[in-house]
C-alpha cells in the first residue's frame, strides 16, 4: 500500500504543475545503450553488384544544427545562409570496397569537415558525385571508383534550395549543375521588413480549390521575393577536372533531365504567379527542350498554377504530363492526358491516354494505348514490348498492360487486373536492366520477362522469381525462397538470364547482409556485407507474430516481443504500437505481411527499447479499418478501431503474459490520432502515448489521411473522428509530443496545443511535450533522447506502477 501511495504521489506531482523547465533529459541506460548504438552504413551499389559504396553517418543531428538559420517557403525548408534544404540528411564519412571481395578501402581526398549528401552514380557507373556543406555554403565533389579518390570539383556556391543540384551528362565526363547566381540581391529579413500594406486573397464564385492544409506557404510579397531569389540559380556544365562554362542563365529550374542518347535536357522551370494555397510544384511552370550544348530546340508545355483540381484523391489536371523519356530509344517523349476532363466522378470508358513524340518534337504525335483508370508509369522493353501500369485509389485496383509500342492498331492485353493491397496474389515486380543508353528497360529474354515478388502468405514471407511468358502469359516459378530460420529479400537481378540476383538475409538477431545468390548454379552464397548487431542486448528477445481474430472474425496480426528480464507465469505490463490503414475488402485487411525473421531494429520512433524495461511489446499491430462496396472505411472507424485494440488485448492476454490493466498504447501521426481516439471511446488502457497527432479534424476540412470526402460533405464522420470533440469523455493519461516545427500536411502543433488546452481544462490527466526546432519526424540527439525520456517516465508512472484496479477495470 505504501508503495502505490508513493507512486501516486510521484504521478500527481509529475502532472501538478502548468509548466516544467526541464532541460533536455537522458532515459535509463537500457533505453540509451540501445539508441546510441552506431549505425551500419548504408550501401550504393553498381547494377553490376561489383563495386560498393558505403556511406557512414551518426544516429542523430544535433539541436545547434536544426537551430540553424532556416526559412519555410513555398513547402520547402532551406537554410539561405548554406543555400540548400535545411533538414538535409548528411553523411561524414565514405569507403569504397571495389570486387565482390576483399575490405572496405578508405577515400583518399575527402574534406575534413564532412557533410556529404546528394550521391549521384555517373550514367557509367566509374564515377560518384555528391555535395559538401560547409558554413558557407555548398560545394561539388567528385568519387572516383576505381582509385577510390574524391575531388572538389566546384567551390562553395552551389543551389541546392530546390533539391539535387546535380545531373550527369550521359557521357559521364560532365555535370550539369545548378549555381547561384553571380549577382543575387539580397534576402528580406521577414522579422525585420515594415508591411506596406495588407496580404489579400480572392477567390471566384463557382471556381473550386479544395486543398489539403499544406505547411510552408508562401504569406505575403516578401516570401514571394524570397523564394524566387531562392530558387533562382544558374545552370554551369562541370567536367571532372575541374573546368566549368555558363549553361543557361538565371531562371527558376526545378527539373532536369537528359534523353537516353544524351543529346538532349528536359528543363522545367517555375513562372509566376505563385500561390498562398499550394506548394512550389504547383506553381505554374514551362518544360523547355535543348540540346545539350544549350541551343534551345521548342518550349514543350506551359502548365499553369494548379489551385482549382477537381474533388478527389484522383483528380488530375487536363493537359500533358508525367512527361518522361522514353528509355529504350534515343530520344522520345512520352506523356499522358486526362480523357475525364480530370474529374475522378465522370464516368468514362478510358481515364487516360498516353502519347510520344520522337525529336525534334515537333512532327507525329502517336497514341500509345489508353488506360481504363489512373496511368502511371510504363516500362520500356524494346520496339515491340512495353508494360504500363494503371491504378484507382478508391477500389484499390491496379493494371498491367501489355502493347507493342510500334503498333498503335495491336490489341493491348492486360496482364494483371487486381487489388493492390491483397498482397498475398501480388504477382511480383517485373525486373529490368541496364540497356547501351545506361537506361533500365525490361529484362527480356525472347517472349519471357521475369518477376520478382515478396510471396507473401498465411505462412510468412518466402520471396519468389518467376519467368513469365509475355504471349501466353503462363508463369514458371524458378525460385522459391525455402528459408524458415531467416527472412530473405531479393533486392535486384543483376543477370536473370543467368539466374544471378541480390538478395538481403536477416534474422531477429542478424543484422541484415547482402549477397549474390545464383539460382541456376548449385553454388553457396558469395556474401557482399558483412555488417555485425549493433543491439546485443536484445538479439535473444523471445519474438513472434502472433495471430488472432477481431470479433467480427476478421484475421489480425501482431509482432509480440517478451521482455528481456521475461519470468515464465509473470504478469507483466505492456505497450501495444499500432497505426491504422483502410481496406477495400476483408480479405486484403486479414492478411499478414509481418515475419519474426525480421531483424529486431530499435529506431527512435520504436517501442521495442521498453523490452529492457520490463514490458511485453506487441508492435506493429494490426488496425484495419475496413469499407466495403458503398461503405467507406470510415463510415464504422471507432468502432473498428475498438474492435482492433481489445481483440489484440484479448490475444496477448489469453496468452497469460500481461496484467490487462497495464497495457499502454501508442502511436506517431495517425497513429497518435488513433491512440487519443482509443482513450476517448474505451477503458482498455491504462495510459497513451500520441506523437504528432492531429486531433480536430474540422482544422483538415477538405480531407485528411485516406478521407477524400470534405467537412460539408461528411460532418458526422469530422465529428465523430476528431477526439478533440471527445475530450470531455477523455479520463486516462496522454502523453502528447510534437514537433514544434512540424510540416506534415494536417498535424500542425496547434493540434496539439489545442487538444492539450481542452483536456487540462475538463481536467484529464495530460502531458504536453513540445519538441523545438523539431518536424514530423524527430532527428535532433537531445530531442530523441528527451522524448525516450518522457516517454520511459509515462510508462512507469503510469502503466507499470499504476496503483492497482479491481480485476477487469480500468
Amino acid at each position: 500500500m505504501k508503495t502505490s501511495l508513493f507512486h501516486l504521489f510521484l504521478f500527481v506531482t509529475f502532472l501538478s504543475f502548468g509548466q516544467e523547465n526541464l532541460t533536455y533529459q537522458k532515459p535509463h541506460q537500457n533505453i540509451l545503450e540501445l539508441a546510441e548504438a552506431p549505425l551500419a552504413p548504408s550501401i550504393r551499389m553498381d547494377s553490376k553488384g561489383n563495386n560498393i559504396v558505403f556511406l557512414y553517418r551518426s544516429n542523430f543531428k544535433s539541436i545547434e544544427e536544426l537551430s540553424e538559420t532556416e526559412m519555410r517557403l513555398g513547402g520547402l525548408r532551406i537554410n539561405p545562409v548554406t543555400n540548400i534544404g535545411s533538414r538535409t540528411t548528411y553523411y561524414n564519412d565514405i569507403t569504397i570496397r571495389i570486387g565482390q571481395d576483399g575490405n572496405p578501402q578508405n577515400v583518399n581526398g575527402l574534406p575534413d569537415n564532412k557533410r556529404l549528401a546528394n550521391f549521384s552514380w555517373s550514367p557509367n557507373q566509374e564515377y560518384m558525385a555528391f555535395t559538401n556543406t560547409l558554413t558557407s555554403g555548398v560545394e561539388l565533389w567528385v568519387l572516383d571508383i576505381k582509385n577510390a579518390k574524391a575531388t572538389k570539383i566546384s567551390q562553395a556556391n552551389i543551389n541546392a534550395n530546390m533539391g539535387n543540384p546535380i545531373t550527369w551528362f550521359k557521357d559521364s565526363k560532365s555535370l550539369l549543375v545548378s549555381m547561384l547566381p553571380s549577382n543575387r540581391k539580397a534576402l528580406i529579413d521577414t522579422k525585420e521588413a515594415v508591411p506596406t500594406g495588407p496580404t489579400i486573397s480572392i477567390s471566384e464564385a463557382g471556381v473550386e480549390a479544395q486543398n489539403r492544409t499544406y505547411q510552408d506557404l508562401l504569406k505575403n510579397k516578401n516570401d514571394e521575393y524570397n523564394f524566387e531569389l531562392l530558387a533562382q540559380a544558374e545552370l554551369y556544365k562541370f567536367n571532372i577536372d575541374g573546368t566549368s562554362s555558363l549553361w543557361k542563365k538565371i531562371d527558376m529550374y526545378r527539373d532536369l533531365s537528359f534523353s537516353p542518347d544524351g543529346n538532349y535536357v528536359m528543363v522545367t522551370t517555375i513562372n509566376r504567379p505563385f500561390s498562398y494555397l499550394v506548394p512550389y510544384y504547383r506553381f505554374p511552370s514551362t518544360t523547355t527542350i535543348y540540346k545539350a550544348n544549350g541551343d534551345f530546340v521548342n518550349t514543350f508545355l506551359v502548365v499553369p498554377l494548379i489551385e482549382d483540381l477537381p474533388k478527389g484523391f484522383m483528380a488530375e489536371r487536363t493537359g500533358k504530363r508525367d512527361i518522361s523519356w522514353r528509355n529504350d530509344k534515343p530520344a522520345t517523349l512520352v506523356w499522358a492526358e486526362v480523357l475525364d476532363g480530370g474529374d475522378p466522378e465522370n464516368e468514362v470508358p478510358f481515364r487516360d491516354e498516353v502519347f510520344m513524340q520522337e525529336a525534334p518534337f515537333t512532327g507525329k504525335v502517336t497514341s500509345l494505348l489508353k488506360t481504363k483508370d489512373r496511368f502511371r508509369y510504363i516500362q520500356w522493353g524494346n520496339d515491340d514490348t512495353a508494360l504500363a501500369h494503371d491504378y484507382w485509389w478508391n477500389t484499390r485496383n491496379t493494371r498491367t498492360y501489355l502493347f507493342n509500342p510500334s503498333d498503335n492498331n495491336q490489341e493491348t492485353k492486360i496482364v494483371f487486373d487486381r487489388n493492390y493491397q491483397d498482397v498475398y496474389n501480388n504477382p511480383g515486380s517485373f525486373v529490368s536492366t541496364k540497356n547501351d543508353f545506361d537506361e533500365y528497360v525490361l529484362a527480356l529474354d525472347n517472349n519471357n520477362a521475369y518477376l520478382i515478388g515478396d510471396g507473401y502468405s498465411e505462412a510468412g514471407k518466402f520471396p519468389f522469381i518467376d519467368e513469365i511468358n509475355l504471349e501466353t502469359l503462363e508463369t514458371n516459378r524458378l525460385y522459391h525462397s525455402k528459408l524458415t530460420d531467416q527472412l530473405e529479400d531479393i533486392s535486384m537481378a543483376l543477370n536473370a538470364k543467368q539466374g544471378e540476383y541480390i538478395v538481403r538475409i536477416e534474422s531477429k538477431n542478424e543484422y541484415p547482409n547482402y549477397y549474390i545468390r545464383n539460382i541456376k548454379k548449385k553454388i553457396g552464397l558469395i556474401p557482399l556485407t558483412e555488417f555485425e548487431n549493433p543491439f546485443m542486448s536484445i538479439q535473444n528477445v523471445q519474438k513472434e507474430v502472433i495471430k488472432y481474430k477481431r470479433a467480427d472474425g476478421l484475421e489480425l496480426t501482431g509482432t509480440l516481443y517478451l521482455p528481456t528480464d521475461y519470468e515464465a507465469g509473470k504478469k507483466h505490463p505492456m505497450v501495444m504500437w499500432a497505426y491504422p490503414e483502410e481496406f477495400k475488402d476483408k480479405n486484403s485487411a486479414g492478411q499478414n505481411t509481418k515475419s519474426s525473421n525480421e531483424f529486431t531494429y530499435p529506431w527512435y520512433g520504436s517501442p521495442i527499447y521498453w523490452v529492457t524495461r520490463g514490458y511485453v511489446v506487441l508492435d506493429d499491430a494490426s488496425f484495419p479499418i475496413v469499407g466495403e462496396g458503398d461503405e467507406e472505411p470510415n463510415d464504422s472507424f471507432i468502432i473498428q478501431l475498438v474492435a482492433n485494440a481489445k481483440a489484440a488485448i484479448d490475444a496477448v492476454d489469453e496468452l497469460g503474459y500481461i496484467d490487462r490493466n497495464k497495457v499502454a498504447v501508442g502511436g506517431h501521426s495517425y497513429g497518435a490520432f488513433m491512440t487519443a481516439n482509443l482513450l476517448s471511446h474505451s477503458n482498455l488502457f491504462a495510459a497513451g502515448i500520441a506523437r504528432s497527432g492531429a486531433y480536430n479534424r474540422t482544422l483538415t476540412p477538405f480531407g485528411f489521411q485516406s478521407e477524400e470526402r470534405n467537412y460539408w460533405e461528411a460532418p458526422e464522420i469530422y465529428y465523430n473522428m476528431s477526439p478533440f470533440m471527445h475530450a470531455d469523455t477523455m479520463k486516462t493519461p496522454l502523453l502528447l509530443i510534437h514537433g514544434e516545427a512540424d510540416n506534415n500536411s494536417g498535424t500542425y502543433p496547434l493540434q496539439s496545443e489545442r487538444y492539450f488546452n481542452a483536456l487540462k481544462g475538463l481536467g484529464a490527466p495530460v502531458r504536453l511535450v513540445m519538441l523545438p526546432k523539431e518536424s514530423h519526424g524527430y532527428v535532433a540527439e537531445e530531442s530523441i533522447l528527451h522524448m525516450l525520456w518522457e516517454q520511459d517516465t509515462w510508462l512507469e508512472n503510469n502503466v507499470k506502477n499504476r496503483p492497482e484496479t479491481p480485476e477487469g477495470t480500468n
